[in-house]
């Protein structure tokens, strides 16, 4: 049975073309040029922050998001940087009866912005400064499965990537939807790997039929 859904946030959540494209501007680098440089470096499964040392070597991105805040250039999304089905999806999953929370690798002005977008509508929202473990360390599920009321195998961990999604939320006893969107979703969809999610999905609308269905064949 699944009990649970915990949702990544960047391209399951939220679209972050706007904030890629500030990335390229703070950097001084065509948006194009930053994104296309982006969909390499995921290819050659590299570390995605390998695509801002490109353009700047020794670049440390947790620095530099601090430098970008105190020069008034914080990172920055809201309702219109949701993706369409994200509302509709959350109100037929709580009306459902599961238990609902977000978790992902955000700072913790990203989970301020969260907890305004999403208050009353999920259960939790953690994110990894939060917790001091970030995806894909295998402490950051051990998080997950520690705040959320059931068992690992009850929980359904949904996001866009193989690598920290996907693939450590499996590897901590939940199960796992990968949902194809984003740099990441489409680059990673034709990885044999990607069989090994409970579900693959195109829209988080898909969810609640999947999710009603696993659960009625496994009563």
């Amino acid at each position: 049975m699944i009990r649970a859904v915990v949702f990544d946030v960047g391209e399951c959540l939220v679209d972050e073309t706007r904030e890629y494209g500030t990335w390229a501007d703070w950097l001084g680098v065509p948006r194009h040029t930053f994104v296309a440089q982006l969909g390499a470096v995921i290819a050659q499964g590299r570390d995605y922050r390998d695509t801002f040392r490109i353009f700047r070597p020794g670049f440390d991105l947790y620095l530099e998001r601090e430098r970008r805040a105190a020069a008034g250039c914080p990172e920055v999304y809201g309702e219109e940087d949701l993706y369409r089905d994200v509302r509709p999806a959350l109100a037929r999953l709580r009306a459902d009866g599961l238990w609902l929370a977000i978790a992902g690798n955000q700072t913790v002005r990203s989970g301020a912005i969260l907890r305004r977008l999403f208050s009353g509508d999920v259960d939790l929202i953690g994110t990894s400064d939060d917790w001091q473990a970030s995806k894909p360390d295998p402490a950051f599920f051990e998080r997950v499965a520690e705040a959320v009321p059931a068992q690992p195998d009850e929980i359904l961990y949904v996001g866009d990537r193989l690598d920290n999604d996907v693939l450590p939320a499996a590897h901590a006893g939940m199960q796992t939807a990968l949902i194809r969107r984003g740099p990441w979703g489409w680059i990673q969809q034709h990885d044999p790997v990607a069989d090994r999610a409970t579900f693959r999905i195109d829209s988080l609308g898909e969810l609640p039929d999947l999710i009603a269905r696993a659960n009625a064949e496994g009563s």
